[in-house]
């Protein structure tokens, strides 16, 4: 019949052509028609002629010939030098090597079913049917389990390849680093055949078995290249007869080296992709976890979500036969079902209640079972505790402690359960982690254990949530709780956690979502204790008050805004504090909204107030609040802005009736000496007084006549490194002058945000000599800053950049508008006297006076 190998599409032997093996085992696969066989009800019955059938087929031989020499290799040889896992197959002892999950009797059957259909079906007669399954569900609902049935009916026939349970934090069972020489040690158990090609395979390579070889070489030929010379070898019949192998991987989402499962799953489609025709099935389960589902999720692969299957009634037969067979093992249960009326215990109804309670999850229908029937020393008996289960709340309580102790020790536990009991939403696994800044295997080290009363989802990106509601009844409530108990202040933990997360570059994930919408409810919940509760945790909240305040402080008009709702004697609404500080509306809104967990404001009419008074005591005292201390001079600028809105004489506003009543109270402020300064004024040359007062506090600052005179003279306002930049002075000496006039010059904590005047009124106290007095603002200053403009723009001509300042952009742009500004028809040859007297240009090796003329006449004849 010749080579047969095209036609069944059929691999050859891993690294061994088929001349080097025996003849008989040859003749076997390439010609089977002439082998003879009697009666094949099972595999061992089989004559495949001159073949070694036992050593193929049989796995209880301690020794094989290998292909080509025809020497004896021992089993005990083989182990010493692969080091399998021992504890990570289905056969392993679960009571101390969990998961200990199994099938209850008449559950599961249908599942169960669907993949026996799927693994039974031949790999030659049905092409199109996938060679991997993956079953995916949430912890709990029985995806273990059904990997130990699957595991033992296809053990007990002698085609599981291979096993393996991962398990969390368990060594070796939570990696990848010996699951392939695991599953090629179980492969030589089941199959001794493969023995042979295994050692030559070592011997060729001996860095096989070490940590530098990658996972998909290790598979290839540790595992898949063996299985197929096996098959070639003459087990090409058992898979004929009896079907193809299987391997089950269970919890696969529970291995820790995500780079090598995600190798594994690739490198296994991919070898199904390349042999197509070989006779092995692979079953996984575990976690949607977006790394395992990115990769299985595709064609080739069959899905089945075990949530779909809906389990009540394999949760109602598992109580049902669980109740009824402890009656019938427990006679003193027995009695006393029989004296309280006999008949069936717990009744259907009852059953169905608990059903009800349980949703689906395995686990926790395990442990409500386990809390109603076995001792405890509440003093309760079955009969009496069933009551309590079926009100749930609080009759779970026992049931909530005695779960929580077993985990109460690990770290990070009294966050992770008190945040679950606080949210506002559920949230997923992946969004928790984020939320408390932890690892996400420490929030799966805690959620795992307790996943007989949290429903843990089948994905990190689905929510967390409890098993039933009276969960967070009793973490919410101290009396049933005790150590357990959520306390209401973890709220203001998870404030100041949700105000980082916002902080996070990517803004769209579902922590950074959560923390926007829910980072001013959980402070309002903290605000809700006794005064007496808040001062335990003041350095919290200061933290909490320093976080938030920063995010915004770069905001225009910051300090202005915040300061004066702190000084305030009384609350305003956004659109009165905008009116006293003579700004938009807004921009007072803008700056407030961002401060929304810690200042209340319920709509633009309503009064902008904080939410805690400790607020008030954090800005005024300035060893807690440091940059964001509100200094009691502030209230200078208040009375001038009172004075100033009193003065415009508006229609009555909320802005204007506080101006009114409460301009005294700021005033109150000043020193004695500067208050008798300001009384004998006349009340309608108050204002000019202020300002006069004001500045004097700082002419004797260097460059104080040139800062206040070019900020009055600004056509369109520069920030503290603009003004700098234009006078050729460095930017803190400019932070000199204003600092000390910021009750009337607008200074904010940016040097690169604009500086502005507090209201209107001070440049036209500047540029009218009769008010402003020594501080007058002569007209003949345009033509200083029109030099100072044309110095600039010159300056950056000759410069090798191409990019422009602020300072540069506005010289370029209104250098010729003060030029036109200044009064030429009334100075007559002062001019020529004022350029003299101008400061000298900033390149003075470049720059000449008559050059800066010449310009600017040019400019103004082509206008």
């Amino acid at each position: 019949m010749g080579d047969r190998r095209a036609h069944s599409g059929l691999p050859g032997p891993g690294g061994v052509s088929p001349r080097d093996l025996p003849s008989g085992g040859v003749n076997i696969y390439y010609n089977y028609s002439n082998c003879q066989f009697n009666n094949i009800g099972h595999i061992d019955n089989a004559n495949f002629g001159d073949a070694h059938h036992d050593d193929t087929t049989r796995g209880g031989s301690d020794a094989v010939k290998t292909a080509a020499e025809g020497q004896v290799v021992s089993s005990s040889e083989l182990d010493a030098i692969l080091t399998p896992i021992t504890d990570a197959s289905y056969t392993r002892n679960r009571k101390i090597s969990p998961p200990d999950s199994d099938c209850f009797p008449g559950t599961r059957e249908g599942v169960l079913q669907g993949i026996t259909d799927w693994a039974d079906s031949p790999v030659l007669f049905n092409p199109d049917t996938p060679h991997v399954f993956w079953t995916h569900g949430y912890v709990g609902c029985g995806k273990s389990s059904i990997s130990q049935a699957v595991s033992q009916r296809f053990g007990g026939k002698g085609r599981l390849l291979g096993s393996f349970f991962f398990y969390r934090n368990s060594g070796d069972r939570s990696r990848m680093v010996r699951f392939a020489v695991t599953l090629a040690s179980q492969m030589m158990a089941t199959i001794p055949a493969t023995k042979s090609f295994y050692k030559a395979a070592v011997e060729a390579d001996p860095t096989l078995l070490t940590r530098g070889t990658s996972l998909s070489t290790q598979m290839e030929r540790l595992v898949y290249k063996p299985f197929n010379a096996a098959v070639k070898r003459g087990l090409i019949f058992k898979t004929l007869v009896q079907g193809p192998f299987l391997v089950v991987v269970d919890g696969l989402d529970e291995c820790e080296d995500k780079l090598e499962v995600k190798e594994f799953i690739e490198h296994l489609l991919d070898f199904f992709t390349r042999h197509p025709s070989t006779p092995l099935r692979f079953l996984i389960t575990s976690r949607v976890e977006q790394h395992i589902k990115e990769c299985l999720n595709v064609a080739g692969v069959r899905l089945d979500d075990l949530v779909a299957h809906g389990s009540d009634d394999d949760i109602l037969t598992f109580l049902e036969t669980s109740f009824r067979q402890r009656v019938e093992k427990d006679p003193v249960l027995a009695a006393e079902v029989q004296s309280s009326g006999g008949g069936q215990w717990p009744t259907r109804d009852d059953l169905k209640t608990l059903v009800h309670h349980i949703g689906g999850s395995f686990i926790f229908a395990s442990v409500l079972f386990k809390y109603i029937v076995e001792p405890s020393n509440d003093g309760l008996t079955p009969v009496t505790r069933l009551p309590l289960a079926l009100d749930m709340n609080p009759g779970l309580d026992g049931l909530y402690i005695f779960t929580l102790a077993r985990s109460q020790r690990l770290h990070h536990f009294s966050d992770v359960v008190s945040t679950l009991a606080l949210l506002f939403q559920p949230l997923s696994i992946t969004a928790i982690t984020e939320l408390l800044g932890l690892k996400m295997f420490e929030v799966l080290h805690i959620l795992v254990n307790l996943q007989a009363i949290i429903h843990i989802p089948g994905t990190d990106e689905r929510p967390v949530t409890f098993c039933h509601t009276s969960l967070r009844d009793f973490l919410t409530t101290e009396s049933r709780s005790g150590r357990f108990f959520a306390p209401p202040s973890h709220h203001l933990y998870l404030s100041y956690r949700c105000s980082i997360v916002q902080d996070k570059p990517a803004r769209e994930n579902a922590a950074a979502l959560y923390g926007v919408g829910n980072c001013g409810n959980h402070f309002e919940k903290f605000a809700c204790l006794p005064p007496c509760w808040q001062e335990l945790f003041l350095q919290t909240v200061d933290a909490l008050y320093a976080l938030i305040l920063a995010r915004s402080q770069n905001s225009l008009h910051f300090f202005d805004i915040l300061w004066t709702v702190a000084l305030l004697f009384e609350p305003l609404p956004i659109p009165g504090i905008a009116q006293l500080l003579g700004l938009k509306a807004s921009a007072v809104s803008g700056v407030l909204s961002s401060l929304q967990p810690i200042i209340h404001i319920s709509s633009d009419k309503s009064l902008v107030t904080f939410r805690l008074p400790s607020l008030y005591d954090f800005l005024t005292t300035e060893s807690r609040s440091r940059r964001f201390f509100a200094p009691p001079s502030f209230h200078h600028h208040l009375f001038y802005c009172c004075l100033a809105l009193r003065d415009e004489q508006q229609t009555e506003t909320a802005a204007t009736m506080y101006s009114v009543v409460h301009h005294t109270k700021h005033f109150g402020f000043f020193s004695s000496s500067e208050q008798e300064q300001l009384s004998a004024s006349p009340s309608s040359q108050t204002l000019d007084a202020f300002y006069t007062l004001t500045l004097s506090k700082a002419q004797n600052v260097p460059h104080f006549s040139d800062v206040v005179s070019t900020i009055a003279s600004l056509i369109a306002p520069l920030s503290i490194a603009g003004v700098a930049e234009l006078l050729s002075i460095e930017p803190s000496e400019v932070v000199q002058v204003l600092v000390n006039i910021q009750a009337i010059i607008s200074s904010p904590g940016d040097t690169d945000l604009p500086v502005t005047m507090c209201h209107k009124s001070l440049r036209d106290f500047l540029t009218t000599e009769s008010r402003s007095g020594p501080f007058f603002i002569s007209p003949s200053y345009q033509l200083q800053m029109s030099y100072y403009c044309f110095s600039l723009k010159l300056k950056h001509l000759l410069s090798s950049t191409q990019m422009m300042s602020p300072a540069t952009q506005y010289s370029d742009r209104y250098c010729r508008d003060h030029w036109m500004k200044y009064p030429y028809s009334t100075s007559g040859p002062r001019f020529l006297v004022e350029l003299e007297e101008l400061f000298p240009p900033t390149q003075p090796n470049l720059i000449f006076p008559s050059l800066f003329v010449y310009s600017n006449f040019l400019q103004a004849s082509m206008g």
